[in-house]
């Protein structure tokens, strides 16, 4: 079996040299070098041993994708189509750089942990965190981490955010522009410090603008899964007062719609919906979602850099990149100004 002390002798280059190409890491080596190691690389059909990279580096090449489970959202981490897109993105990332991923859900701090050590994980990139015991033991493992959606504000924190509050703010002016005014807002449960709280917050502002009071009673919590969602659509069906909904996701948004429509209540004709997130379900709909934009993939992505540059000592401009937030227009969103 060929090694790379093989492909650097046949190629005249070091080992290191091989290594760098091998592993995505080829900027300071020439495009013609690069293009001779590939060609015998490829001749060869040499694999990296991932045990041989783990003696000698005492790591595994090994990114974490990581989901703190909670009493509020225990379940498959990967039930979430957001987390889908967002996950696409990090293993576009992790594969063009010679990583591998695991993705995980974890109870606490103590199961992180022996995680980490079990799999020599590389670093982490974090769901589902706020700033409690689970948050001081990621900060203990001793290995790079970015946290996702994270309202932790701290000089060491790496975080890919969310205009959550203007999202929020946003899909509620929408539905008080086609003159609704009684309007739903439907989430799981509302944690201080998390981006639910702060897409309430968004509702709340838009609300006040329009100089219409906040109903505590309009804020309906549940988990996001669409049984869940189909059971709050039976409930919103039997309150004709309620003519428009903000669902904090779009899984939630689609549960809820089903749930409608088995009442005999129709969208848009009886109801307004919109979601959030803008995955795959807002165009299986019927009618389609109208819902609030966010890039996951490009999430996905820029998580991957963080820990890389981590991984490699590069400064970063910034340790919290905040994503914008658009609101797409499609059909779930009737005019009642036009009647």
């Amino acid at each position: 079996m060929v090694t790379l002390k093989d492909i650097a002798a046949e190629a005249g280059v070091s080992i290191t040299t091989v290594s760098n190409v091998v592993h995505n890491r080829s900027s300071r080596v020439s495009p013609e070098l690069v293009a001779k190691i590939r060609s015998i690389i490829d001749r060869e059909h040499y694999v990296p041993s991932m045990t041989a990279r783990t003696l000698v580096n005492d790591e595994s090449y090994i990114i974490g994708v990581i989901s703190h489970i909670t009493p509020q959202n225990i379940g498959s981490t990967m039930s979430d189509p957001f987390l889908g897109s967002f996950v696409e993105g990090i293993e576009f990332r992790t594969r063009e750089e010679g990583y591998f991923l695991m993705i995980r859900s974890v109870e606490d701090a103590r199961a992180l942990e022996s995680l980490r050590r079990s799999w020599k994980l590389s670093g982490v990139i974090l769901t589902g965190v706020f700033e409690d015991d689970f948050f001081a033991g990621v900060r203990n493992l001793g290995i790079p981490f970015v946290l996702i959606d994270s309202y932790i504000d701290a000089p060491d924190v790496y975080n890919i955010g969310l205009e959550d509050e203007k999202g929020g703010y946003l899909a509620t002016k929408h539905l008080l522009e086609n003159g609704h005014r009684v309007i739903a807002f439907a989430s799981p449960s509302i944690r201080a410090g998390g981006v639910v709280e702060q897409r309430l917050i968004g509702y709340k502002r838009a609300l006040k603008e329009y100089g219409v009071p906040f109903d505590p009673s309009l804020v309906y919590t549940q988990e996001i899964f669409v049984e869940e969602g189909k059971r709050l659509g039976h409930k919103l069906a039997a309150k004709p007062e309620i003519t428009g909904i903000f669902a904090s996701a779009d899984i939630l948004a689609a549960g809820i719609m089903t749930g409608l429509r088995e009442k005999g209540v129709l969208v848009p004709r009886d109801k307004s919906i919109i979601g959030f997130d803008d995955n795959y379900l807002c165009r299986l709909t019927n009618p389609c979602l109208t819902t609030i934009h966010q890039d996951a993939e490009q999430k996905g992505y820029l998580a991957v850099d963080m820990l890389l540059s981590q991984f490699r000592n590069e400064p970063l401009a910034e340790r919290s990149v905040i994503l914008p937030v658009t609101l797409i227009e499609r059909e779930s969103v009737r005019n009642l100004n036009k009647q």
